[in-house]
Protein backbone atom coordinates (compact mmCIF):
# COMPACT_ATOMS: atom_id res chain seq x y z
CA UNK A 1 0.00 0.00 0.00
CA UNK A 2 2.08 3.93 -1.41
CA UNK A 3 1.50 6.09 1.47
CA UNK A 4 -1.47 8.01 -0.23
CA UNK A 5 -3.46 5.31 0.25
CA UNK A 6 -2.09 4.65 3.76
CA UNK A 7 -3.05 8.40 4.28
CA UNK A 8 -6.41 7.73 3.33
CA UNK A 9 -7.26 4.53 5.03
CA UNK A 10 -6.63 5.93 8.42
CA UNK A 11 -8.72 9.47 7.68
CA UNK A 12 -11.30 7.65 6.68
CA UNK A 13 -11.56 5.72 9.55
CA UNK A 14 -11.58 8.19 12.11
CA UNK A 15 -14.67 9.24 10.43
CA UNK A 16 -16.28 6.47 10.37
CA UNK A 17 -15.73 5.78 13.54
CA UNK A 18 -15.69 8.67 15.58
CA UNK A 19 -18.31 11.05 13.68
CA UNK A 20 -21.88 10.97 14.66
CA UNK A 21 -24.76 13.40 13.40
CA UNK A 22 -25.35 16.57 15.00
CA UNK A 23 -21.75 17.17 16.34
CA UNK A 24 -19.38 20.23 16.20
CA UNK A 25 -15.92 19.47 14.53
CA UNK A 26 -12.79 20.51 14.81
CA UNK A 27 -11.30 19.40 10.95
CA UNK A 28 -7.34 19.15 10.84
CA UNK A 29 -4.82 20.86 8.08
CA UNK A 30 -2.62 18.33 5.93
CA UNK A 31 -1.87 15.35 3.88
CA UNK A 32 -3.52 12.89 6.05
CA UNK A 33 -6.53 15.03 8.10
CA UNK A 34 -7.75 16.04 3.79
CA UNK A 35 -8.87 12.32 3.69
CA UNK A 36 -11.16 12.90 7.31
CA UNK A 37 -12.34 15.80 5.09
CA UNK A 38 -13.31 14.34 2.37
CA UNK A 39 -14.44 11.40 3.70
CA UNK A 40 -16.72 13.68 5.94
CA UNK A 41 -18.51 15.77 2.48
CA UNK A 42 -19.02 11.74 1.05
CA UNK A 43 -20.98 10.72 4.18
CA UNK A 44 -23.15 14.20 4.08
CA UNK A 45 -23.73 14.08 0.78
CA UNK A 46 -25.69 10.31 1.16
CA UNK A 47 -27.19 11.87 3.91
CA UNK A 48 -25.70 8.85 6.07
CA UNK A 49 -24.34 12.08 8.50
CA UNK A 50 -26.48 15.01 8.97
CA UNK A 51 -26.58 18.58 11.35
CA UNK A 52 -23.15 18.82 11.09
CA UNK A 53 -21.05 21.90 11.79
CA UNK A 54 -17.60 22.03 11.13
CA UNK A 55 -14.44 24.35 12.72
CA UNK A 56 -11.39 24.38 9.63
CA UNK A 57 -7.93 24.87 11.07
CA UNK A 58 -6.24 26.91 7.92
CA UNK A 59 -6.98 28.81 4.51
CA UNK A 60 -6.15 24.95 2.95
CA UNK A 61 -8.89 23.20 5.12
CA UNK A 62 -11.38 25.83 4.47
CA UNK A 63 -11.17 25.40 1.02
CA UNK A 64 -11.67 22.01 1.18
CA UNK A 65 -14.64 21.94 3.45
CA UNK A 66 -16.24 24.25 0.51
CA UNK A 67 -15.57 21.92 -2.58
CA UNK A 68 -16.62 18.94 0.29
CA UNK A 69 -20.05 21.18 0.99
CA UNK A 70 -19.07 20.72 4.32
CA UNK A 71 -20.94 23.58 6.72
CA UNK A 72 -18.18 25.85 8.49
CA UNK A 73 -18.52 27.89 11.84
CA UNK A 74 -15.81 29.66 13.55
CA UNK A 75 -15.27 29.00 17.23
CA UNK A 76 -16.57 32.66 18.19
CA UNK A 77 -19.66 31.20 16.65
CA UNK A 78 -22.80 31.10 18.73
CA UNK A 79 -23.50 27.75 17.43
CA UNK A 80 -19.89 26.15 18.15
CA UNK A 81 -19.50 28.77 21.43
CA UNK A 82 -15.69 27.66 22.01
CA UNK A 83 -16.63 23.88 22.54
CA UNK A 84 -16.39 20.67 20.04
CA UNK A 85 -17.52 17.50 20.37
CA UNK A 86 -14.61 15.43 18.15
CA UNK A 87 -11.16 17.22 16.66
CA UNK A 88 -9.27 15.37 14.14
CA UNK A 89 -5.81 16.34 12.75
CA UNK A 90 -2.47 14.96 11.34
CA UNK A 91 0.92 15.20 13.46
CA UNK A 92 4.40 15.54 12.17
CA UNK A 93 5.47 12.97 15.16
CA UNK A 94 4.34 11.17 17.70
CA UNK A 95 5.90 9.93 21.00
CA UNK A 96 5.53 6.90 22.73
CA UNK A 97 3.36 9.34 25.54
CA UNK A 98 1.21 10.42 23.12
CA UNK A 99 2.74 13.54 22.91
CA UNK A 100 2.92 15.44 19.27
CA UNK A 101 4.66 17.77 17.01
CA UNK A 102 2.46 19.88 14.44
CA UNK A 103 2.80 22.48 12.77
CA UNK A 104 4.73 21.38 9.56
CA UNK A 105 1.92 22.63 7.53
CA UNK A 106 2.08 26.30 8.93
CA UNK A 107 -1.62 25.76 10.64
CA UNK A 108 -0.01 25.24 14.26
CA UNK A 109 -1.89 28.02 16.48
CA UNK A 110 -5.34 27.45 15.06
CA UNK A 111 -4.78 23.88 15.25
CA UNK A 112 -3.79 23.70 18.52
CA UNK A 113 -6.85 25.77 20.03
CA UNK A 114 -9.06 24.04 18.05
CA UNK A 115 -7.63 20.73 19.35
CA UNK A 116 -7.64 21.66 23.01
CA UNK A 117 -11.10 23.09 22.11
CA UNK A 118 -12.51 19.10 21.81
CA UNK A 119 -13.93 17.09 24.10
CA UNK A 120 -12.11 14.29 22.03
CA UNK A 121 -9.09 14.54 19.66
CA UNK A 122 -7.74 12.30 17.24
CA UNK A 123 -4.68 11.85 15.51
CA UNK A 124 -4.15 9.96 12.20
CA UNK A 125 -0.98 9.32 10.92
CA UNK A 126 1.22 6.76 9.16
CA UNK A 127 3.33 4.59 11.67
CA UNK A 128 6.64 6.39 10.10
CA UNK A 129 5.28 9.44 12.28
CA UNK A 130 5.83 7.30 15.39
CA UNK A 131 9.15 8.25 17.63
CA UNK A 132 10.70 7.60 20.28
CA UNK A 133 11.12 11.28 21.04
CA UNK A 134 10.58 14.37 19.38
CA UNK A 135 12.00 17.48 18.40
CA UNK A 136 15.31 15.08 16.89
CA UNK A 137 14.30 14.40 13.38
CA UNK A 138 11.68 16.37 12.60
CA UNK A 139 11.75 20.61 14.13
CA UNK A 140 9.24 21.86 16.27
CA UNK A 141 7.59 24.91 14.77
CA UNK A 142 6.81 28.12 16.36
CA UNK A 143 4.62 31.21 15.42
CA UNK A 144 5.89 34.32 16.06
CA UNK A 145 5.06 38.13 15.64
CA UNK A 146 7.71 39.30 13.41
CA UNK A 147 8.91 42.46 15.69
CA UNK A 148 9.57 39.57 18.17
CA UNK A 149 12.03 37.71 15.71
CA UNK A 150 15.46 38.39 17.39
CA UNK A 151 14.55 38.38 20.56
CA UNK A 152 12.50 34.93 20.29
CA UNK A 153 15.77 33.63 18.77
CA UNK A 154 17.67 34.00 21.84
CA UNK A 155 15.19 32.57 24.17
CA UNK A 156 14.86 29.30 22.14
CA UNK A 157 18.56 29.51 22.36
CA UNK A 158 18.60 29.49 26.02
CA UNK A 159 16.36 26.49 25.93
CA UNK A 160 18.68 24.42 23.62
CA UNK A 161 17.30 25.01 20.55
CA UNK A 162 18.33 26.65 16.91
CA UNK A 163 16.08 28.26 15.31
CA UNK A 164 15.65 29.03 11.61
CA UNK A 165 12.96 30.84 9.93
CA UNK A 166 10.92 28.94 7.47
CA UNK A 167 11.51 30.49 4.32
CA UNK A 168 8.52 30.40 1.28
CA UNK A 169 8.79 28.13 -1.79
CA UNK A 170 7.87 30.43 -4.74
CA UNK A 171 7.94 33.95 -2.96
CA UNK A 172 10.47 35.80 -1.67
CA UNK A 173 11.29 35.80 1.73
CA UNK A 174 9.29 34.03 4.84
CA UNK A 175 6.44 32.31 5.16
CA UNK A 176 3.78 34.12 6.65
CA UNK A 177 0.42 31.94 8.13
CA UNK A 178 -3.17 32.54 7.75
CA UNK A 179 -2.64 34.85 11.13
CA UNK A 180 0.01 36.86 9.33
CA UNK A 181 3.02 35.85 11.68
CA UNK A 182 6.13 34.03 10.74
CA UNK A 183 7.37 30.76 11.50
CA UNK A 184 10.83 29.44 13.39
CA UNK A 185 11.74 25.73 13.24
CA UNK A 186 13.08 24.66 16.43
CA UNK A 187 15.91 22.12 15.97
CA UNK A 188 17.14 20.17 19.42
CA UNK A 189 20.47 18.32 19.65
CA UNK A 190 19.10 16.50 22.81
CA UNK A 191 15.95 15.22 23.80
CA UNK A 192 13.34 17.38 25.74
CA UNK A 193 10.12 16.63 28.33
CA UNK A 194 7.41 17.71 26.24
CA UNK A 195 5.32 19.14 28.68
CA UNK A 196 7.56 21.37 30.10
CA UNK A 197 8.69 22.71 27.41
CA UNK A 198 5.42 23.40 25.58
CA UNK A 199 5.16 25.59 28.63
CA UNK A 200 8.41 27.01 28.59
CA UNK A 201 8.22 28.37 24.79
CA UNK A 202 4.02 29.60 25.45
CA UNK A 203 6.15 32.27 28.00
CA UNK A 204 8.48 33.41 25.27
CA UNK A 205 7.30 37.35 24.29
CA UNK A 206 6.08 37.49 20.65
CA UNK A 207 5.61 33.25 20.90
CA UNK A 208 1.76 33.07 19.63
CA UNK A 209 2.20 29.40 19.58
CA UNK A 210 4.26 26.55 19.49
CA UNK A 211 4.26 23.18 17.91
CA UNK A 212 4.64 20.78 20.67
CA UNK A 213 1.19 19.16 21.94
CA UNK A 214 1.03 17.30 25.31
CA UNK A 215 -2.36 17.79 26.52
CA UNK A 216 -6.03 16.32 25.23
CA UNK A 217 -4.62 13.62 23.41
CA UNK A 218 -7.37 11.04 23.04
CA UNK A 219 -6.33 8.38 20.45
CA UNK A 220 -3.40 8.20 17.79
CA UNK A 221 -4.95 5.99 15.22
CA UNK A 222 -1.61 4.96 13.41
CA UNK A 223 -1.79 3.13 9.95
CA UNK A 224 0.61 0.77 8.32
CA UNK A 225 1.62 -0.61 4.89
CA UNK A 226 0.33 -3.47 5.29
CA UNK A 227 -3.16 -1.91 6.29
CA UNK A 228 -3.15 -2.54 9.74
CA UNK A 229 -4.41 0.56 12.20
CA UNK A 230 -2.96 0.89 15.35
CA UNK A 231 -4.51 2.32 18.22
CA UNK A 232 -2.85 3.88 20.86
CA UNK A 233 -3.97 5.18 23.63
CA UNK A 234 -2.19 7.04 26.79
Amino acid sequence: MDTTEIKKQVGFAAVDEFVRSGMKLGLGTGSTAVWAVRRLGELLKAGKLKDILAVATSSQTEMECQKAGIPLRSLNDPEISGALDFAVDGADEVDEDLNLTKGGGGALLIEKIVAYSAKKFVVVVDASKLVKNLGLSFPVPTEVLREARVCAAKAFASLGAQAEVRMAVKKMGAVITDNGNILLDLKFAAAFDPRELETELSRIPGVLGNGIFSRNVSEVLAAHSDGRIERLKK
